[in-house]
């Protein structure tokens, strides 16, 4: 049986990971070990070799801790390794096609930015979760548009998947946004960007042991 879909997801940045002088297995090891649920793999680089070497020994940390991993928009890489899913955005792989390639049980997560209407749609083709964004400042992709965080609240009245939230998200400003209806927080910078990943990740994991308002 699917565990549920809830708790710290990270993604991946190679950038902020070998400024750290950090290879990206040993980092996201340490996320893992710090509690981190739910593991995107997000590079686009060309070298294919490697990104399959790369996401098959990330596939490897993460069933080790009973975590999942995602790639973010690659249908054929995801299914080439058998990772759990993919991430796709509004102009990566239809679902529909994604969901043919991949298992049934596979995870599929659609961003969503702030908009309602097309996470209703995401969950009418079937898809696993939707992604609402970004939430505040956001040092990796700044000039993504916001999203304000009544979206959380109105996606949670209306759809019967999980909900990721994205975007600046700190350990101060996230229980806003589980106290809102999040099931899921996606992290970048507040996890590759610490001195300490797996205390960072902890921090995040703690929040989802805590009550929150809804």
């Amino acid at each position: 049986m699917q565990r549920p879909l809830r708790g710290l997801y990270v993604v991946s940045d190679r950038t902020l990971i070998e400024a750290r002088g950090l290879q990206l297995t040993e980092a996201v090891e340490q996320a893992l070990s710090g509690g981190a649920r739910i593991v995107q793999y997000r590079d686009k680089d060309s070298d294919s070799n490697r990104r399959e070497h790369e996401a098959s020994e990330l596939l490897r940390l993460c069933k080790k801790s009973n975590a999942y991993l995602l790639i973010n928009d690659d249908v054929a890489l995801a299914k080439t390794i058998g990772a759990h899913g993919v991430h796709l955005g509004q102009g990566d792989a239809a679902l529909a096609q994604a969901r043919a390639q991949l298992s049934p049980a596979a995870i599929i997560g659609i961003t969503c930015h702030a908009d309602l209407a097309l996470a209703q749609q995401a969950q009418q083709n079937g898809a696993s979760y939707v992604a609402f964004g970004r939430f505040f400042p956001s040092q990796t992709k700044p000039e993504a548009p916001p999203a304000p965080i009544q979206v959380l609240s109105q996606a949670k009245a209306a759809l019967s998947i999980p909900i990721v939230a994205i975007g600046g998200i700190t350990p101060v400003n996230a229980p806003a946004l589980l106290a809102a209806g999040a099931d899921m927080l996606a992290v970048i910078h507040a996890i590759w960007g610490q001195d300490d990943i797996r205390q960072a990740s902890a921090q995040f994991a703690e929040l989802f042991r805590l009550p929150h308002e809804t």
